[in-house]
């Protein structure tokens, strides 16, 4: 399986970090290497000394699909989480001034947090999803999936032009204001319309 990942997704990331806003989705992906493995810490890299969280809905394909349309991309998932796409800042701003891909920066071993997947079903209405992080009991990551820039649904249409999506893939759609440096012992605890769906401890 892989894990696509969307980038600059929301605005308010977007001015946070200074990027120029894109005109289409902006996509990295993981190798599934980067799962970090349930029960397990986040171990920070020796490589980085800025390693940030960034808190993000997250949806699992459940069929195969290439060129899809728009509206029939509700039907290659049917399961809905939020995770954490770890980035070492300090060595993603070396990459980008040089003009390099970001792969060091975004997909290390680790790198995906992916939190317990609830049926999508279970939510009236997934246009109006809130999501957050919490770091030590205190909310440092908060958004609702209709700040989007591109929904969902469009993601799935978008990336499928591209890649053959196949059952088990997850996407991931972008992360909201609040990006921060993590540290050893803080703990981060990812939630859905209130649900916790996961907790990590920072080594």
């Amino acid at each position: 399986m892989k894990i696509i990942c969307i980038g600059r997704n929301y605005a308010s990331h977007i001015e946070e970090l200074q990027n120029e806003r894109p005109t289409e989705p902006v996509i990295f992906i993981k190798p599934d290497s980067a799962i970090l493995l349930k029960q397990h810490p986040f171990v920070i890299p020796e490589f980085s000394e800025d390693v940030q969280h960034e808190v993000e809905v997250i949806v699992k394909i459940n069929k195969v699909g290439k060129y899809i349309e728009p509206k029939f991309a509700h039907k290659y998932y049917d399961e809905i989480s939020v995770g954490i796409d770890f980035t070492a800042r300090d060595l993603q701003n070396d990459l980008k001034s040089k003009g390099l891909p970001w792969e060091k920066a975004k997909a290390f071993d680790g790198s995906a947090v992916i939190g317990d997947f609830l049926p999508k079903e279970q939510f009236s209405s997934l246009e109006n999803l809130t999501f957050e992080l919490k770091n030590n009991n205190q909310t440092v990551q908060e958004g609702n999936v209709n700040m989007m820039l591109w929904k969902i649904d469009e993601l799935i249409a978008y990336v499928s032009q591209y890649f053959t999506l196949k059952i088990g893939d997850i996407i991931f759609t972008g992360t909201p204001k609040g990006v921060a440096k993590v540290d050893p012992n803080d703990v981060l605890e990812g939630y859905l319309e209130g649900q916790k769906l996961f907790r990590i401890q920072i080594k």
